[in-house]
């Protein structure tokens, strides 16, 4: 059984403090019902040091109780061991078990070439500080939901790279889809991302693209192959900028079966530079089992590991690399910001031989980006005021791992979530998709399904109200009895996070761990008037007491013990059993000075007897009238002559006569009530002598 209290309206926060309106240093917040969560802790590759990390002065961090990175590239994740060693965050980091194997060796690099550089990054922080943080970590697996603290969580596999997740999360009823960086075309080695098992209220996704629209993955492929033949055959070399891991694998794998299949190509090598390459390609051969069923019938099929490959050389630096006759180089980093990518840049490009083919996406700021217009020259990393001629030819063939609008478009469709938050775009691309979505859904505007669609800025609130139903379950005795309708079924209301139990106060310690007391009250009042006297007086007030071994006890509530002359009244600390106390303490402390008492106590206390029976005072008659006048109100009538008296509740009728005190009605309830009042009127009126 579940009880239902009014609907409450909540406020749900969103803020970007990176990858608003902007590709890099992704980090963004929601908080909802008092809990916090970060989505990603990226840096911006455009920028450098301080400048480069998400706006998290912005914010108290200290206040976040969860940290979701979706995977380990560095724009999601790079900023990690700053946010844990050197702000005031004390949450837990969840990322699952592939994207913590790799962020591992990803950012040691990334540490490595800082302090190895004149790059102010090596300022965020030292290797110690990573593995340090490394420590506190959490691995999750994929469809296992997590619970911290009331904020629920499932990773689902998102196709950027391997071990990349979308997040659902749930906050008291409340659920959001994180989709992170996520493709929907299901390469040679990877999952396409998936669909949530049920409709979010909320969908935070990803812009990269915008409106744009991508090539089919079988035609990207045959063009990369055939324009990596072509520079080969006249005696040109290739450069690919990559990540270190991701797109890398993907190409590799294209690369090494189009190898198999000309053999007048295996002469040439395909070299794999990056520091990372060895460390990282044992991740990919260890988690086969998380890769698509293309790859691992591969595997299974063929008993060799399909990262093992038979045409590609690794190699960590350029110290040893004999730059002589044609090549396929893929090297890292992709943007060709500095590293090996650059060096071998600046090397070919006066060579109109070769060829630089850009496979994926470049953040504005970056050479990546600049060198797709094709410029006459560029600056040398090492002195900018040096000019290098750029003769290659330049190429851009996207296998970025993120979805077009159409596959972006389907997806929304399907997720079917009424507010939609775009980060990670470009304000351009961005833009473009904001409108795009907003002209599809305009159908729907004023309707219950209306979309409403945000593009927020970096540090740009954004604030979602929901409508919330609490409900609480009854377990232990009260879930067994089945109450009748209309039944009001009581007992202890507990709340965990956001869920309400309603528990009977014996089940406490079995289904909540709590446990309840009880506080007993004890008061003792002189009184010099005997028991039967006190009697009369309770029972004036409480109406029938139950009598106890010298004493009463009142309304199950209060018990009164006498002894002697003392009164000694108990009960159980409650508002009912106070309030009870309260009135039988005030009644106690009044036997003594009563008329009434004064009155009973110059006879027997036959205290049932009927009052006089012969009455002639008008004054009193009068008084008796105030008293039921008190008591009825606008219901009581009273007859000119005064000798009888009407009173009218609804359609039920009492009358009184004065001359005898009887009463006489239909309704027995109404009878019995008229006639205790009569005569509680009647003995409090009556002369003293």
């Amino acid at each position: 059984m579940s009880k239902r209290p009014a609907v409450n309206e909540d406020e749900l926060k969103f803020v970007a403090l990176g990858g608003g309106s902007e590709v890099g240093r992704s980090c963004h917040i929601i908080s909802y019902k008092g809990k916090t969560i970060m989505l990603d802790a990226g840096v911006h590759p455009a920028y450098s040091g301080m400048a480069s990390l998400p706006f998290y002065d912005e914010y108290d961090l200290s206040t976040i109780d969860v940290l979701l990175v979706s995977h380990f590239h560095l724009d999601h994740a790079a900023s990690l061991p700053y946010v844990m060693q050197h702000t005031g965050f004390k949450g837990r980091v969840f990322m699952t078990h592939p994207t913590k194997a790799i962020y591992r060796w990803l950012l040691s690099d990334f540490v490595r070439m800082a302090a190895g550089s004149d790059s102010s990054n090596s300022d965020l922080y030292s290797d110690e500080d990573l593995n340090e943080s490394f420590d506190r970590i959490e691995a999750i697996d994929f469809y296992s939901t997590i619970d911290v603290k009331g904020i629920k969580f499932t990773a689902y596999h998102a196709g950027h790279v391997l071990g990349a997740a979308m997040y659902f999360i749930e906050i008291g009823g409340v659920k959001i889809m994180f989709t992170g960086d996520y493709s929907r075309e299901e390469d040679r080695h990877l999952h396409s991302a998936e669909l949530p098992p049920e409709q979010p209220d909320v969908l935070i996704c990803e812009s990269t693209f915008g409106t744009g629209i991508h090539q089919p993955r079988l035609e990207k492929e045959h063009r990369l192959v055939s324009l990596v033949h072509s520079t080969l055959k006249k005696g040109g070399r290739c450069l690919l900028p990559v990540f270190a891991l991701g797109r890398a694998q993907e190409l590799l794998l294209i690369l090494d079966e189009y190898w198999d299949h000309h053999q007048d190509l295996q002469p040439i090598n395909i070299y794999y530079a990056s520091s990372l390459a060895r460390k990282c390609m044992a991740v990919y051969q260890t988690f086969i089992n998380m890769m698509n069923d293309y790859l691992k019938q591969r595997f299974r099929e063929s008993k060799v590991n399909p990262f093992h490959f038979k045409h590609v050389k690794s190699i960590r630096s350029l110290d040893k690399f004999q730059d002589i006759g044609p090549c396929v180089m893929l090297a890292s980093p992709g943007m060709l910001q500095n590293g090996i990518s650059r060096q071998l840049l600046e090397r070919w490009a006066p060579d109109p031989r070769n060829t630089l083919i850009m496979t994926g996406y470049s953040v504005e700021g970056t050479m990546g980006k600049q060198i797709l217009n094709e410029p006459e020259d560029i600056p040398s990393i090492a002195n900018n005021e040096v000019r290098i001629p750029r003769r290659m030819t330049v190429e851009e063939i996207s296998f970025a791992a993120h979805v077009d609008f159409k596959q972006n478009s389907e997806f929304i469709d399907k997720v079917g979530a009424k507010n939609i938050i775009l980060v990670h775009g470009e304000t351009y691309n961005m833009g473009r998709l904001k409108s795009a979505l907003l002209s599809k859904y305009s159908p729907l505007k004023g309707t219950e399904q209306e979309v409403k669609v945000y593009n927020p800025r970096n540090c740009v609130e954004v604030e979602l109200t929901f409508q919330s139903q609490k409900v609480a379950k009854t377990v232990g005795r009260l879930a067994a009895s089945e109450p009748k309708p209309g039944q009001v079924v009581s007992g202890v209301l507990v709340q965990k996070d956001f869920k309400l139990n309603l528990v009977s106060a014996s089940d406490l310690r079995e289904y909540t761990g709590l446990t309840t007391s009880t506080i007993m009250e004890k008061q003792a009042v002189v009184v010099d008037a005997g028991p039967d006297l006190v009697r009369y007086h309770l029972a004036q007030m409480f109406g029938s007491l139950d009598d106890i071994p010298d004493g009463f006890k009142i309304m199950d509530q209060v018990t009164v013990t006498y002894k002697d002359n003392v009164y000694t009244v108990e009960w159980a600390a409650s508002t009912m059993g106070d309030s009870v106390a309260d009135g039988i303490l005030a009644v106690l402390m009044g036997v003594d000075t009563s008329r009434a008492s004064v009155k009973m106590s110059t006879k027997p206390c036959a205290h049932d007897e009927k009052p006089v029976e012969s009455i002639v005072d008008s004054d009193r008659i009068r008084h008796i009238n105030a008293f039921l006048k008190a008591q009825f109100g606008d219901c009581l009538t009273v007859a000119q002559d005064e000798k009888t008296a009407a009173i009218k509740i609804d359609d039920l009728e009492a009358t009184v006569d004065y001359s005898d005190f009887s009463v006489t009605s239909s309704s027995g309830p109404l009878k019995q009530r008229v006639s205790h009042i009569l005569q509680l009127a009647a003995t409090i009126a009556a002369p003293l002598a």
